[in-house]
């Protein structure tokens, strides 16, 4: 039995511990690790896919393998930080009043947050599909799973340390919490192409839109940091648009 076939499942076994503890974190608010360990599972993520490429050792158990770990970093997380800060805005206590909670046993629940997990269901809807799709293979359908988890481990920390008193303002207020919930579910399953940061070669004529993202994300981490993320996922989707269309011209 050759160690080199397993190494990339070592990898993607890496993705899915870092998930869990992201989990633990994200259950205690503990935002800032459960972000860190989220980072840290997707650069697993990608050098497990890396890896097995390199190594030539693809199959079709790190394939499930690989959606299984997603889930619960790209999957479970973001959804229970989205339960807490819908939990924790002020705006919650008009919904805790009008709306019903579950209470059983001395354990009081709140539905409402339950709302917030409708990124976990729509990330395991993606991932399902992203198995069976052959589409997939240099670009995406749909929003990934990672770049919707990234959207959404940022703001609490935009919350925290962002001096845009804006962007903290929306993040404090629920019905902007749910929108970006419903979009960011709908974009994960969506049929809306999206370009894979994968260069088949780098010319910059075939290149230019991701050339021009890369740039720009840059100049955004450096100036806005945290609040830079979920702007770059933005700009990601709106240059998808530009790509689709110049990949269009040049296949004419």
């Amino acid at each position: 039995m050759k160690i080199k076939k397993h190494i990339p499942n070592l990898l993607t076994l890496g993705n899915l511990f870092s998930g869990t503890v992201a989990a633990i974190f994200a259950v205690q608010s503990n935002f800032e690790a459960a972000a860190l360990l989220v980072v840290i599972g997707i650069f697993f993520d990608f050098l497990d896919g890396f890896v097995a490429r390199l190594l030539k050792v693809s199959g079709e158990l790190g394939t499930q393998l690989d959606s299984l770990a997603d889930m619960v970093t790209s999957g479970v997380v973001p959804g229970i930080i989205m339960f807490n800060l819908l939990s924790e805005n002020s705006a919650i206590t008009y919904f805790s009043d009008s709306y019903e909670t579950s209470s059983f046993d001395g354990f009081h629940l709140e539905l409402f947050p339950l709302l917030g997990l409708l990124l976990t269901l729509g990330a395991c809807y993606r991932l399902a599909k992203f198995n069976i799709d052959t589409r997939q293979t240099d670009s995406f359908i749909g929003l990934p799973t990672p770049a919707m988890c990234l959207f959404v481990v940022s703001l609490p920390l935009i919350l925290q340390y962002s001096e845009v008193d804006f962007a903290q303002n929306l993040i404090e207020n629920s019905y902007f919490l749910v929108l970006i919930t419903l979009v960011l579910t709908y974009l994960m399953n969506a049929e809306i192409p999206l370009f894979s940061l994968k260069f088949k070669e780098y010319s910059i004529k075939k290149n230019l839109v991701k050339y021009l993202f890369l740039l720009i994300s840059l100049q955004m981490i450096i100036g806005l940091k945290y609040l830079s993320i979920p702007l770059i996922i933005i700009l990601y989707v709106v240059f998808s648009f530009f790509n689709n269309k110049q990949t269009e011209e040049i296949k004419e």
